[in-house]
């Protein structure tokens, strides 16, 4: 075979395999435009009301476009749903490490509140779509696996502090700690500014307040068990 009609058909190789790879990249960032968009709708009018046409008009986009990529509101929702719960565990994962029993009460408490309520600020369509009435299934499915592991780590946490306490117990220490927060997070998420984080600072001394007496000495103290 001639020279120049080899590369000719070594570039011709070359461009077939780009053409795919540009037109996923293309694929991702519209899904991604897509999704940001949902994000948008789902917290400004809720599930419920959102529609798969103010999807498209917040992206920007005709419906034809946006049903290319998801048939339906509800798939958006789950893809959006996966992709939050997904950056969600890797939250809960680094706020709920193990405690330096040198860390005092407030330090320990405040670093973990911190995580959680910056990723809810971050992406408030969570609260949204977790919390809201008439989700898609699936997401309750998965929210609910995501709360009872999370409710899992808290315990994990709270065991290595409180060692002598009986299972049933740290279970209900650990579900009064997510209820407080949940309670809390309502309340912060529907205000901005100076009083958001007013908010912030009432649900860190509710929590401390619970703990401490529960705890007692173990936090705070070089050397603790």
């Amino acid at each position: 075979m001639p020279v120049n009609q080899e590369k000719d058909q070594q570039g011709k190789g070359h461009q077939e395999k780009e053409q795919p790879r540009r037109r996923q990249a293309r694929g991702e960032r519209r899904i991604a435009q897509l999704l940001e968009a949902a994000a948008v709708v789902f917290t400004t009018t809720g599930y419920t009301a959102a529609s798969t046409n103010a999807i498209a008009r917040e992206a920007g986009v005709s419906p034809g476009t946006l049903y290319q990529f998801f048939p339906n509101k509800e798939a958006i929702a789950i893809e959006l749903g996966d992709r939050l719960m997904h950056e969600m565990r890797e939250t809960y994962g680094e706020a709920l490490a193990p405690v330096d029993p040198a860390t005092p009460p407030e330090e320990a408490v405040g670093s973990a509140v911190d995580r959680f309520i910056a990723f809810n600020c971050e992406h408030p369509v969570f609260f949204a779509l977790m919390h809201g009435p008439d989700i898609p299934g699936r997401i309750t499915e998965e929210h609910d696996a995501l709360h009872a592991t999370l409710l899992s780590r808290i315990e994990g946490l709270l065991s290595s502090l409180l060692p002598d306490t009986p299972p049933t117990d740290l279970a209900r220490i650990a579900h009064m700690c997510l209820g407080l927060y949940k309670a809390g997070l309502e309340l912060i998420l529907a205000h901005e500014g100076a009083e958001r984080d007013a908010y912030v600072r009432e649900l860190k001394n509710a929590l401390v307040r619970y703990l401490d007496p529960l705890v007692g000495n173990r936090l705070g103290h070089p050397g603790s068990p």
